[in-house]
């Protein structure tokens, strides 16, 4: 006869509030808006990640090279999709996790880059295939610096 795992209502209590905070997190999280290719499954797994991560996005399916030209994305920092969350520009695969900070921090600058489409990074995922190390660059009118550093989907 096995015995019912039964949790203490300490346990009970944290896991609610716990569950309250993430809950609350989500609905404080701006909406992002990715403009992407119509045919790109790239792009929709970095969309299904930042839902995942508690984001509400909304999917514009449009040719992306006039919206990157519009809000200022450096040809060398392009990728396949472009967003705009909080004010920012957000090109390419950048983790949620990036965005959450971004979002937080608020620094000057245009927004968040991951140039190319670095493998492991969220939507480049490839099984069997090790993740890259890439950097997320805060760019803007005063230059470019590294914002962050990753493996796969992992802060470095």
């Amino acid at each position: 006869m096995s015995k019912l795992f039964r949790p203490s209502r300490r346990i009970v209590v944290l896991g609610l509030a716990a569950a309250g905070v993430q809950a609350a997190w989500a609905e404080d999280l701006p909406e992002v808006v990715a403009t992407k290719d119509p045919s790109c499954g790239c792009c929709e797994a970095w969309v299904k990640h930042l839902r995942d991560e508690g984001f509400r996005v909304q999917v514009v399916n449009a040719p992306v090279n006039p919206v990157k030209a519009r809000l200022g994305v450096p040809r060398e920092l392009a990728s396949c999709h472009t967003a705009q969350v909080g004010g920012y520009v957000i090109e390419g695969h950048v983790p949620a996790s990036a965005i959450k900070r971004l979002l937080v921090e608020k620094p000057a600058g245009t927004g968040l880059a991951v140039p190319g489409m670095p493998v492991g990074s969220p939507g480049m995922e490839v099984e069997g295939v090790e993740p890259a190390t890439y950097e997320v660059v805060l760019f803007g009118p005063h230059g470019r610096n590294t914002f962050a550093r990753f493996r796969g989907g992992q802060a470095v």
